[in-house]
């Protein structure tokens, strides 16, 4: 954080002084990942004199990893041959990303300067659709043929690398385009050079259809430790390969709606946290909390229900936090881990009987230990009755909420829902109800 704050301070000192050639310099040997963090404390006339001093290649790098409002804003400022260049240096997904972020006049002025063939390129990725293996991929990637010796896919790599987004692997196709098999530069490092590809490429390639879901897509790099994964059309023809950065970049995506699900919060817009306006926040919390407060309207007719009962007795008030609270805890702890089991894929919905055997017996250990806990602090403080009461009480509950919290996540992912909607808020209204009604059903059958 202090070497961010420093770089910040030298950057804006070096613009004030007008030093731009000793600017310069210093903005070379950054690394592209850390001018968004720079870019966030500088003056809009201030981000256009450190991106134009930069190089072109330069340049290129920083664009991408700025987020789309400053790149916006860039685009406003720069001339046209500025945006050809930096469009020059871009990869095709990185491009295609840029633009479909893009207001259509921004949009206009990009696609006219950018190369003809570019722009054909990028015009065929924005027709997948959003969040598929199509959509991710791109077009830059070393095509070899299965008769070539090591020597010439060399030459090949050597020829048409520089501009590809990784020359790790490379992947083999037929005359029609079909993908063949892959082979490493490892592999053709520490082979003879006279072999053929054919001898030393992997015929068992790991591959995804071009409208696979983004998520599956991520899931295949983890499961199988890849660098890139080659995407490939209805009649296996090799039209893309998607690169680890862009599965992390999806990881994150995927990992952060699910968090906002999980805290029942609706968002579907992009920005940070500090660049979404107050009215956006309200609008993405507001509809959930409002289902909540309305679904915890039951829970408040249960109790009035009882209010005879707690006019006898009212300490029974006392403990109704207490359960309330346990339950909604058991059901976030039971659902946060079947959430992530499904998210893995190490549980699957043919699994919801393993699932809820399991997480019964767990319940069930759980229950008794605090039941017996606060059953002895109670029997102490108040009387055996109530002890009693409130000990069976919270070893149901418990059981009832690691229940719910197990089954209802692989329900969702059943009915094609996101299991990330039955977490926390919703179970823990969903316990809350039911452990009041327990609760006080019990008393009556205790004390009349």
């Amino acid at each position: 954080m202090e070497e961010n704050e420093e770089m910040i301070e030298k950057v804006i000192s070096l613009i004030t002084e007008k030093k731009l050639n000793e600017l310069k310099e210093y903005l070379i040997h950054l690394n592209s990942a850390d001018f968004p963090s720079i870019f966030e404390k500088l003056t809009d006339e201030q981000m256009v004199i450190v991106f134009r001093i930069l190089p072109k290649d330069k340049a290129g790098e920083v664009f991408v990893e700025l987020d789309s409002d400053d790149q916006e804003l860039l685009i406003t400022y720069l001339t046209d041959r500025e945006i050809k260049n930096v469009m020059d240096e871009l990869y095709m997904d990185d491009a295609t990303d840029i633009i479909d972020e893009m207001p259509s006049d921004v949009v206009e002025r990009i696609l006219k300067n950018t190369r003809a063939t570019d722009r054909k390129i990028i015009n065929e990725l924005l027709k997948y659709p959003d969040d598929t293996a199509g959509s991710l991929m791109t077009t830059e990637y070393v095509s070899l043929r299965k008769n070539m010796t090591v020597d010439e896919a060399f030459a090949e790599i050597k020829k048409k690398g520089l501009r590809k987004e990784t020359i790790y692997n490379s992947y083999v196709v037929d005359s029609k385009g079909k993908l063949i098999g892959v082979v490493d530069i490892k592999d053709m490092l520490t082979t003879d050079r006279k072999n053929t590809i054919e001898e030393i490429m992997d015929t068992n390639v790991v591959k995804v259809n071009t409208l696979l879901d983004q998520e599956e897509v991520s899931k295949m790099f983890d499961k199988y430790d890849l660098v890139a994964l080659p995407v490939v059309d209805k009649d296996e023809l090799l039209v893309g390969i998607i690169t680890i950065d862009d599965a992390f970049d999806v990881m994150q995506e995927e990992n952060l709606e699910d968090f906002q699900k999980m805290v029942a919060i609706n968002s579907t817009n992009d920005s940070t946290y500090m660049k979404t306006s107050v009215f956006v926040h309200a609008k993405n919390r507001i509809f959930w909390l409002l289902f909540l407060m309305l679904s915890a309207t039951i829970t408040g007719a249960i109790t009035n229900h009882f209010e005879a009962t707690i006019a006898t007795m009212p300490v029974l008030v006392a403990f109704m936090p207490m359960l309330m609270d346990t339950g909604g805890n058991c059901g976030s702890q039971s659902s946060t881990l079947v959430i992530r089991g499904l998210a893995t894929d190490e549980i699957s919905t043919r699994d919801i009987l393993k699932v809820f055997w399991k997480e019964t017996r767990v319940s069930v250990v759980i229950g008794l230990v605090l039941a017996l806990l606060n059953g002895a602090r109670i029997w102490l403080t108040y009387s055996p009755k109530i002890a009693i009461v409130v000990s069976l009480s919270i070893f149901f509950v418990v059981i009832l909420a690691n229940v719910l919290g197990c089954v209802l996540p692989i329900a969702a992912k059943k009915l094609k829902l996101d299991p990330a909607i039955m977490a926390a808020p919703l179970i823990s209204t969903i316990v809350d109800s039911c452990s009041v009604f327990l609760f006080f059903n019990l008393a009556r059958l205790f004390f009349g």
